[in-house]
């Protein structure tokens, strides 16, 4: 049986994204619009200048959500699956496929060192410069919480 998003899921997302309806530089200097869109389905990025309505905005997080959830091969239960679409949402599949994360998901999805690597993902390129932001650190804590909920 294949999971799917729950209502937390989307929730979390909505909550650390906020939905701004003009494109607007995130803290990563990527244009932006919606909840966290970067890319249209289409794959054309989000450019300068463009606004869209709620509903569309609403559209975009439904595909993206989906699209990160439908990505995420491991064997888990629907408050980790989650937790991990969360992280997938804002960090991208790349970025998990690649991490200790998976690797510790995989070999044991109960294992409490897992919390730690999810704080490891609070840094982002500002200026350049790999920069822990506040905002980051409160997500991965959230994102872990909602993992170990029971």
């Amino acid at each position: 049986m294949s999971l799917k998003p729950s209502q937390n899921c989307i929730n979390l997302i909505k909550r650390f994204e906020g939905c701004r309806l003009k494109a607007y530089k995130c803290p990563a200097s990527i244009y932006t619009i919606g909840y966290g869109t970067i890319r249209y389905p289409d794959g054309k990025p989000v450019k300068e200048g463009e606004e869209i309505s709620l509903y569309r905005a609403e559209s975009l997080l439904t595909y993206d959500i989906n699209k990160f959830a439908s990505q995420i091969k491991v064997n888990v239960n629907q408050n980790q699956f989650d937790a991990l679409v969360s992280f997938c949402y804002n960090l991208g599949i790349g970025a998990f496929n690649s991490s200790t994360l998976k690797k510790k998901v995989i070999a044991n999805p109960g294992d409490a060192s897992i919390r730690d690597e999810f704080m490891k993902w609070n840094k982002a390129r500002v200026k350049g410069v790999l920069t822990e932001l506040k905002g980051l650190t409160n997500r991965r804590k959230a994102e872990a919480d909602l993992y170990f909920k029971i």
